[in-house]
């Protein structure tokens, strides 16, 4: 019996301590968790908070200022600044699409100047000309005459008809499309004579080559030329005979001529886009020097006598400065030229030489008094010392 009774009070109090065990661990436990999550939270609220302090540095930070989209940076409001090929002495362009841009700003009285990039320069589309307004870059000269008329109210073809439109339209796909490559057939088929058709000088034309000789220079032009000639085979037209692409031109001609009539410009007495893609295109020919044989010209010379007259027509129109440029190659011989530096007129030799005698004699005299008052200092100074010695001698017998 007491045996009995002593064990159950020993039993109990060892399951209360694996009880009050139980609910330690479970404190300690949870205890832990508590500590974990608040750890947890404390690194969560650190990573925003650090999140957070890197936004606003990105956001403190000025955004990098974009790259320009244009050559010319100290543009002017609404100027039109053209890029395009160098003169020539016999044309302002070579190329027909430049001549043809600079044309329609002239006839549209747009503000606008040519930029000397020294051929350095072509459009993002890898094209010349290209023009940059109020820095923003417009490519392709069909593209620029439409942006640039929208833009500025400039419309060459605002008073056409429906009718008018079309046959424009129409003509201008022959001129650019077919006439243009017959025209380059003949010139890049003949880069020998190329030089000289137009008088070329190739330094001037292509800055970068400067420094090579002649020989190298007419060398890689010709090579140029001959890879031009390719364009021209895979355009279509270059797999004819010359003589069959002759013919192909006085088509288009006679279309041309047959067009204008006895009328000043294409549909009546203002000039429209047409005209402007007309002058620009048989200008290459018109204007090729007399002195170089080319058959299409002298054939439009004797059979479309009026667009020779017509050529002549829109060049007085447009370019009263030609003679100029072409002497000059002045790429912006319409722009007003800053008043000389007025110099001053030298004086006669007398009167030049009557100062410097007057100002050498007031040197001698300015000499002459300086050198009177250092005597007459020295003078004074002299007396002084005499004069202390007499006192001297004077009081040296009074003391004997």
């Amino acid at each position: 019996m007491t045996t009995e009774t002593e064990t159950k009070p020993v039993e109990q109090t060892e399951e209360k301590k694996e009880e009050v065990k139980e609910e330690v661990k479970k404190e300690e436990a949870e205890t832990n968790n508590a500590e974990e999550k608040a750890d947890d939270k404390a690194e969560k609220a650190d990573k925003e908070k650090k999140e957070e302090e890197k936004k606003d540095v990105k956001a403190k930070k000025e955004p990098a200022a974009p790259k320009p989209a244009v050559h010319k940076l100290d543009f002017n409001k609404d100027v039109v600044y053209l890029y395009q090929f160098t003169r020539t002495p016999v044309l302002p362009s070579l190329s027909p699409y430049c001549l043809k841009v600079e044309t329609w700003l002239r006839i549209a009285d747009l503000k606008y100047e040519n930029v000397d990039h020294k051929m350095k320069y072509k459009s993002k589309k890898g094209q010349l000309p290209f023009v940059e307004v109020n820095g923003e870059e417009i490519a392709d000269s069909a593209i620029i005459i439409k942006e640039l008329g929208t833009r500025y109210n400039k419309d060459l073809d605002a008073s056409l008809t429906a009718e008018q439109r079309n046959v424009a339209h129409a003509t201008i796909s022959m001129i650019e499309n077919h006439f243009a490559w017959v025209v380059k057939s003949f010139i890049y088929n003949n880069s020998d004579s190329f030089t000289e058709d137009f008088k070329l000088n190739l330094k001037n034309m292509y800055m970068v080559q400067r420094t090579l000789p002649a020989i190298i220079n007419n060398f890689l032009f010709k090579r140029k030329l001959k890879a031009a000639a390719k364009k021209v085979r895979a355009h279509g037209i270059g797999v004819h005979k010359p003589e069959e692409i002759e013919e192909f031109g006085h088509n288009d001609l006679m279309v041309l001529s047959d067009l204008l009539g006895d009328k000043p410009f294409f549909f009546g007495d203002d000039p429209n886009t047409l005209d402007v893609v007309a002058f620009a295109n048989l200008a290459q020919v018109a204007f090729m020097d007399k002195e170089v044989s080319y058959s299409l010209r002298d054939w439009m010379t004797e059979n479309c006598a009026n667009l020779v007259e017509f050529c002549n027509r829109v060049k007085e129109l447009a370019f009263p400065d030609w003679e100029e440029m072409c002497t000059t190659l002045d790429l912006n011989s319409h722009l007003p030229k800053p008043p000389p530096t007025e110099e001053k007129a030298e004086e006669p030799a007398t009167e030049k030489e009557e100062k410097t005698k007057e100002e050498e004699k007031k040197d001698e005299k300015e000499k002459d008094d300086t050198e009177k008052e250092k005597a007459q200092k020295d003078e004074k100074e002299g007396e002084k010392e005499d004069n202390k010695k007499t006192e001297e001698k004077e009081k040296e017998e009074e003391k004997k």
